[in-house]
């Protein structure tokens, strides 16, 4: 959720540390600060409430700090209110050493009362953390006795023992970035549930939160696991486990550029993400259809064909849009492959203990790969034994390591906080995966290429409904002033209407709910006026008598009605105030296609509204912290 990055090399840190800080403000935030380590040997932090063009970069502009080597953070509110004092870094108690932590270290309270006549200036659980390491690296600085001899020592370096051994006494969630003004060439790193990854560059070094903090500078990474620490020097690093010596580590390449991060010609980067749509589709489906055999096909799930048909049943558990993905894959998996499944949130699934039956298949699925709740679900169903299989879009991130298998999402980074081309390339996986087990077990291989034919046809189908733009922006400025919206769905098209409801609140703010069509019956009707708009996914299949029942049930409250239908239904005009078509296609694919005019309606009822639609309030990207 906060955003961590670090830098020491030749170049001005401060301009890195603000650079790659913008580019995690998608994350979310509340406040931004860094603490650079000048030439004279002096740790100059700044920090502030706020946006960081507004706020931080104005700071630095108005009082420079020159130094080479600094720690950035945007801060996410947990231990205090967003505020100037309980923004990061936060210094010890002496003032030579500065530290910026995501995460939430549970038992500060008890550490902060060991640590007795130390003076605190903010209301946070890091403030305590950097205390605490100061005080063990004074306790390590006495019993070297001032030996500098770090280069060539086997030993830890003082400063990340010192860190070791405050982390030993902390009970929760971190990843942390340490400077001391005794060493004014060094940062030290370390992981425990909060991801934290090395930049590797030439003659300089990063540490960061996430890769797109610095991919402008390096594309070449090491990611920490949990309990690593990192110390960072110009020309090297040295990595060890806590408690257990040298730790191995990979150099890995990113898959992304920095221009990929970048929004080029469009006003948001939610808008770019839903257009990138059609080639997000494709390339989640590019060398995984098997057209001979009508059948998928993927190189990463670690599990036989005799494995796989041995499954009896299907749990996925998500969080967000992922578990909205997750319920259409619940669909799919019952509908072509006739295996039960269960669909869990990663926050309920992590505490509950359900029976789990011997040959079930676990399913997580997450843009990001390290969602707190669903890597904690993961290694769950791990530890009872099961075989666990990741949907995930970050390669190299914490649940695409650990894992037993998985399938890359290949969506390129996701920067708008609302997602949306993760949904779709979900859900396109998904039905991959779900068609793979149906060919196993019973479905025709006729049926099967007719499901590929029709997702092959998806990203042409998407560039239509795009070209509608336009048409959604008008009608999203006609509801816009709407306090209240629903939305309608059956069988598969439910998820898409919790999906769709998701996106308007999250970036307009406006109230709304997601409901199967016929339940509106069952208690929600109450609520229908003529100044509540209910958006009704009604495509001309099995269901659409039965929907259009139910739409008409709305209608006679005057309730406004805006249907997403099958090009080519004339009739829905004479019920529905206004009617979005999308092309006719196969029932398995719908939500693919009726999910981009939801994205474009929400885009653009919050552009009217005046909203950050790109930073929504109170929102972060990606959630690290239970």
């Amino acid at each position: 959720m906060c955003g961590i990055v670090g830098y020491v090399g030749k170049q001005q840190a401060t301009p890195i540390l603000i650079e790659g800080l913008r580019r995690l403000e998608y994350r979310g935030y509340d406040s931004a600060g860094l603490s650079i380590l000048t030439h004279s040997g002096i740790l100059q932090t700044r920090k502030k409430k706020g946006r960081i063009d507004e706020g931080l970069f104005r700071l630095t502009q108005s009082s420079p700090v020159l130094g080479t080597i600094g720690i950035g953070h945007t801060r996410w509110a947990t231990h205090g209110p967003p505020s100037d004092e309980n923004s990061h870094p936060h210094l010890d108690q002496t003032g030579k050493i500065a530290v910026v932590h995501n995460g939430v270290i549970e038992n500060f309270d008890r550490i902060k009362q060991s640590l007795t006549g130390h003076t605190y200036k903010s209301a946070t659980d890091t403030e305590v953390l950097a205390h605490l390491i100061g005080v063990h690296y004074e306790k390590v600085r006495k019993a070297n006795q001032g030996s500098t001899d770090t280069e060539t020592s086997t030993e830890p370096h003082p400063l990340a023992l010192a860190v070791m051994n405050a982390l030993k006494e902390v009970i929760g969630t971190y990843g942390i970035a340490v400077v001391c003004t005794d060493y004014p060439d060094l940062i030290v790193g370390a992981r425990r549930g909060s991801p934290l990854i090395i930049g590797v560059g030439n003659g300089e070094n990063f540490l960061a939160s996430d890769a797109s903090a610095i991919v402008a500078h390096t594309r070449q990474v090491v990611y920490l696991n949990d309990y690593d620490i990192v110390t960072v020097t110009p020309d090297r690093f040295k990595l060890e486990t806590l408690g257990s010596g040298a730790a191995s580590f990979k150099i890995s390449q990113l898959e992304f550029t920095a221009e990929a991060a970048e929004k080029g010609e469009y006003a948001h980067f939610m808008l770019k993400e839903i257009f990138e749509q059609a080639k997000t589709i494709k390339n989640a489906f590019r060398g995984r259809l098997d057209k001979e055999e009508g059948t998928a096909k993927f190189g990463g799930l670690n599990m036989s064909s005799a494995e796989l048909r041995a499954v009896d049943q299907v749990i996925i558990t998500a969080c967000g849009t992922s578990w909205h993905a997750a319920l259409v894959g619940e669909f799919l998996f019952e509908e072509l492959a006739h295996l039960p499944v269960e669909v869990e949130y990663a926050s309920e699934f992590r505490y509950r203990n359900a029976p789990i039956e011997k040959n079930t298949l676990v399913l997580v699925i997450t843009q990001s790969g390290e969602t707190a709740d669903t890597l904690a679900g993961l290694r769950e169903a791990k530890r009872r034994g099961h075989k666990v299989l990741a949907i995930c879009n970050v390669v190299g991130s914490t649940i695409a390591r650990e894992a037993d298998g998985g399938i890359y999402l290949h969506a390129g980074p996701e920067i708008g906080v609302a997602s949306t081309k993760a949904f779709t390339s979900q859900v396109t996986v998904l039905t991959l995966l779900a068609l793979l087990m149906g060919r196993i077990r019973m479905l025709s291989s006729r049926r099967g290429q007719a499901i590929l034919e029709a997702l092959e046809a998806v990203p042409a189908q998407i560039e239509t409904i795009l070209k509608k733009s336009a048409e959604i922006k008008k009608l999203a400025e006609k509801y816009s002033h709407a306090r209240d919206f629903y939305f309608l769905g059956r069988l598969i098209n439910f998820p898409v209407a919790l999906e769709g409801a998701l996106k308007l609140k999250e970036i307009s703010y406006i109230h709304a709910e997601g409901y199967p069509a016929a339940e509106m019956k069952h208690g929600p009707i109450a609520l229908i006026d003529e100044n509540s708009p209910t958006v009704v996914l009604c495509p001309t299949d099995g269901m659409y008598d039965k929907v259009l029942s139910n739409l008409e049930v709305i209608r006679a409250r005057k309730g406004p009605v805006i249907a997403i239908a099958t090009e080519g239904n004339t009739d829905i005009h004479k019920i529905a105030d206004d009617v979005i078509y999308v092309p006719a296609c196969m029932e398995a694919v719908f939500p693919l296609l009726s999910i981009i005019p939801l994205q474009l309606l929400a885009y653009h009822i919050a552009v009217a509204r005046g909203c950050d639609v790109d930073k929504p309030r109170n929102l972060a990207k990606s959630v690290t912290v239970e």
